[in-house]
């Protein structure tokens, strides 16, 4: 079967509005449900008593089957039609909602923040493959695009407000509550309006790519978030990464032999996607980590009300809805180097700026102008990154494009609560268990803290010195000591979107259009 024939039929309809509304609703609802963790973080620790880096594996739980499986879904869609996982998608991501809001404990919770994953993990890439299957010029592509990018940023722009609704007059529960029947109104429109699209290409299941990728990413991210509660030196995380380094250098050994690769690794020859690839990684984690630093400053350290939480991600995600005309404009006019460069810095300078808040100001007019800009280097950003890898892929191939794009922006995702995490939290455990040693506080008190910091990690100290007043002497100096951590964790944050910015202004000068399968020139 020639490639020709397959890119007809998946586009060959043209996009239509049912296709339209139900590819965009399936983005929003796909982002409300890997955004609404962050803003009741402060209830999980309040009302759940998370351990460790037990916090961290609530977010992480919905965001490692994203980053895992991805590209596969994203095959599946060429293979089956993507119609079907739209709604399979959807569906699977309402039973997991359903299995979090009825959650006892925080195991039944990651339980079901994992299956609410997997459905997300098929609607991220197919929402986007099936819009861009249905484009018929690369105007309406970028058109499509940017809407979808404003409809995932207004899902990141709905979560925190639904969330700090519900949990203001309600529970942390009716929050998956509410998502659950977003997921079952996905599902409807999907299976009654989307018109479905395949691009098969004599593709087929790439089993060894797919079970390496998978080994690889979790035994990376496990190695990375069980680090600092495990100790790095622990033989359990030293024997993760080194099954990373394994599985992920099979991984392209397998690839490379594979008749019909998960990933085609010649897509990366071309440099701007391969750069939108790495800015896809590196930028999303910056921002992610940046919005992570942010819930846990407000909710488990500051134990401030979750609408403030809310008011805060609206700044980072609300924008680039707002900004959708312009977005729109600018992937069709600017060169991509320009707008990813730029998007990047403002969310370095962002981080930067927040870095300098002390953590004993919880007024919320100091956190506008910093998170205002990096919610506007988001917003440039996001889109560029995925008008650039798809943008140099011809139309059949869309689907890989997309479902590379995705794994690789949400795998930054991933990593952003990750890496966050474990810098600011041992940090922070080093600096509290410092500042402990040289008070002045009875030895008795510092017998407590020490073991409240061995057994529950400077956020539980900083609970417990809140609700006992026998443990109130131990507060200025965990406070302090979370602090300084997530102050180190917006410059990680900051850093890493300044590298990005020179990678995106050095090597990409150019405007990108679409062009052929790079295996047939």
């Amino acid at each position: 079967m020639t490639t020709e024939p397959a890119a007809r039929t998946a586009t060959g309809r043209g996009l239509t509005t049912g296709t339209l509304v139900a590819g965009l609703l399936a983005v929003c609802l796909a982002q409300i449900g890997l955004a609404i963790p962050a803003t009741l973080n402060g209830l999980f620790q309040s009302d759940l008593h998370p351990v460790g880096s037990q916090l961290t594996w609530i977010s992480d739980a919905f965001l490692l089957p994203v980053a895992v499986l991805e590209l596969t879904f994203g095959l599946l869609g060429d293979l089956f039609g993507r119609k079907r996982l739209l709604v399979g998608g959807a569906s699977l991501l309402a039973v997991g909602e359903l299995v979090s809001a009825t959650a006892s404990g925080i195991h039944q919770l990651w339980a079901g923040q994992a299956l609410a994953g997997l459905g997300a993990a098929a609607l991220f890439p197919t929402s986007l493959a099936i819009l861009a299957a249905g484009t018929t010029s690369p105007a309406q592509r970028a058109r499509v695009i940017a809407m979808w990018a404003a409809l995932l940023s207004t899902g990141g722009f709905l979560a925190p407000l639904l969330g700090g609704i519900t949990a203001t007059y309600g529970s942390w529960r009716w929050s998956f509550v509410v998502v659950t029947a977003i997921a079952a109104a996905s599902a409807a429109v999907s299976a009654l309006f989307a018109v479905n699209s395949s691009a098969p290409g004599g593709r087929s299941l790439d089993v060894a790519g797919q079970l390496t990728i998978g080994l690889g990413l979790f035994s990376l991210l496990y190695a990375i978030i069980q680090g600092p509660t495990d100790g790095w030196a622990s033989p359990s995380i030293v024997i993760a990464f080194v099954l990373a380094a394994v599985f992920l250098a099979a991984f392209v050994l397998a690839e490379k032999r594979a008749k019909s690769p998960l990933l085609r690794l010649d897509l990366f020859r071309n440099r701007a996607f391969a750069v939108a690839s790495v800015v896809a990684v590196v930028g999303m984690f910056a921002f992610l980590g940046t919005a992570y630093a942010v819930s846990i400053r407000l909710g488990p350290v500051q134990d401030q009300a979750p609408m403030r939480t809310a008011l805060a991600f609206v700044l980072l995600n609300g924008i680039t809805l707002v900004m959708l005309p312009l977005t729109e404009r600018l992937l069709t006019t600017a060169a991509p180097g320009l707008l990813l460069g730029a998007g990047l810095l403002l969310i370095a300078a962002g981080d930067y700026w927040a870095a300098t808040l002390p953590i004993t100001d919880s007024t919320f007019t100091s956190l506008i102008l910093p998170l205002g800009l990096v919610g506007l280097g988001f917003a440039i950003t996001v889109s560029s990154i995925t008008a650039t890898a798809v943008n140099t892929v011809p139309v059949h191939l869309a689907g890989m494009a997309s479902a590379t794009t995705n794994l690789l922006r949400d795998f930054g995702f991933t990593l952003g609560p990750a890496v966050i995490g474990a810098v600011a939290l041992s940090r922070a455990a080093n600096n509290f268990s410092d500042s402990l040693h040289d008070s002045a506080l009875p030895a008795a008190l510092k017998g407590a803290g020490t073991a409240v910091l061995e057994e529950g990690g400077p956020l539980a100290v900083n609970g417990a010195s809140t609700a006992s007043p026998k443990l109130a002497d131990l507060h200025p100096l965990a406070l302090d000591a979370l602090g300084h951590g997530y102050s180190i964790g917006f410059i990680v944050c900051g850093s890493a979107a300044l590298l990005s910015a020179l990678l995106a202004l050095i090597t990409l000068h150019s405007r990108t259009t679409p062009h052929a399968d790079p295996t047939e020139r």
